[in-house]
């Protein structure tokens, strides 16, 4: 019961408008300290927005994710991509055997795309916007070979795309290579295979 009061104490804070502007979206509570409830709240708060800015150059993929399935059940806590809040979703040729999470699977289907939206909240509280990563399944015989067949992909949540090296996105995914170098939202979250 204390729980749900608790949310609902910092869901009135927070203006709880799904269109809410990032500048409303924030919280007294330290990062570290985020309840699932209140983690939730904020992608809420900010979704649209963040939405609206990854497509707002109008590209094909940072418009078409949204129709894809989501992998996880809510925004995994920080980790990976800069400690900041990621919601995972795929593509209908990878999804089934994403949500497989498992070092049995074997390599993931050409063709397959993952993308993560992010967010993060700054030392004041405020959500602020993070960038939209993608992953895509390519077929052996390329550039992409060094990699495993993955190229990597970054949009500013203003949706222009960002500079990045595959190799440096490469060295973190390589230590998941068990798993055709995926790194899973985190346990709790997972969207069930069933």
């Amino acid at each position: 019961m204390k729980k749900l009061i608790a949310a609902g104490t910092f869901l009135t804070s927070l203006c709880v408008s799904s269109a809410a502007f990032a500048a409303d979206c924030k919280t007294d509570v330290k990062k570290d300290d985020l309840t699932d409830e209140q983690i939730v709240a904020l992608y809420d708060c900010i979704k649209s927005e963040l939405r609206e800015g990854y497509a707002s150059q109008g590209g094909a993929l940072t418009s078409e994710y949204t129709g894809w399935k989501a992998a996880a059940t809510q925004p995994a806590a920080p980790g990976v991509h800069g400690k900041r809040f990621l919601m995972t979703f795929v593509n209908d040729t990878g999804f089934d055997e994403y949500v497989k999470f498992s070092e049995e699977r074997g390599p993931m289907p050409v063709g397959t795309v993952i993308a993560k939206e992010s967010f993060n909240l700054s030392k004041k509280g405020q959500v602020r916007k993070g960038p939209l990563f993608f992953m895509t399944k390519a077929a052996a015989g390329g550039e992409s070979d060094k990699y495993g067949n993955w190229v990597y992909a970054a949009f500013s949540a203003k949706g222009k795309p960002m500079k990045i090296k595959q190799s440096f996105c490469h060295d973190c995914h390589s230590a998941y290579e068990d798993q055709d170098a995926l790194g899973y939202p985190v346990e709790d979250y997972r969207v069930s295979s069933n």
